[in-house]
């Protein structure tokens, strides 16, 4: 019982009509992106994906597993073709080379987008502390014309614009005296 939730989750018809909006610019950008990659983009996302699925390790249970058990005299009739291994060794290890490679474009991939994300958070991480600053200017003109009592220290400083480049110099002179 003390897992759940005070409220249950809203449902999805109970959504804001912003919220939806959101939502469906989010999944038309995906689809975007997803049209103008280039086939060789295309191709290494699936190799990908395979390899990282459990049929793949299936196949190479099913085919390192045979391999190995001709060559060691396992399989009666069939002849060692590999007896040291060193085909098998040879053969892993260029697969690996191919497969590391097709997970680092497809890494690169999503680094890229990750970062266009991290931008747009940014942006909106700006443009949000700049609304704020302007309502909390707004909201204190209103408290003055009212002659409401601003006790709160805090206040002036709230009402200061955020220089994102202040910021930036700051942490990296942060991270310089380490």
């Amino acid at each position: 019982m003390a897992d759940e939730p005070t409220l249950p989750p809203p449902r999805a018809e109970h959504l804001s009509s912003s919220l939806r909006r959101n939502i469906e610019a989010l999944q038309e950008r995906r689809r975007q992106e997803g049209a103008s990659s280039t086939s060789q983009e295309r191709l290494a996302a699936a190799i990908t994906a395979f390899t990282g699925s459990m049929p793949f390790v299936y196949l190479h249970l099913a085919l390192y597993g045979a391999w190995i058990a001709i060559n060691v005299g396992l399989v009666p009739g069939l002849r060692a073709f590999d007896p040291s291994f060193v085909i098998l060794a040879m053969a892993a290890s260029v697969e690996a080379i191919f497969l590391s490679t097709f997970v680092l474009i497809s890494q690169n991939r999503s680094a890229a987008q990750a970062d266009k994300r991290a931008d747009l958070d940014l942006q909106i991480s700006l443009l949000t502390e700049h609304e704020l600053t302007t309502l909390t200017w707004l909201v204190t003109a209103i408290a003055e014309r009212l002659d409401l009592p601003l006790n709160d220290p805090e206040l002036e400083e709230v009402k200061k614009d955020i220089a994102p480049e202040a910021v930036l110099d700051e942490i990296d002179a942060q991270q310089a005296s380490e």
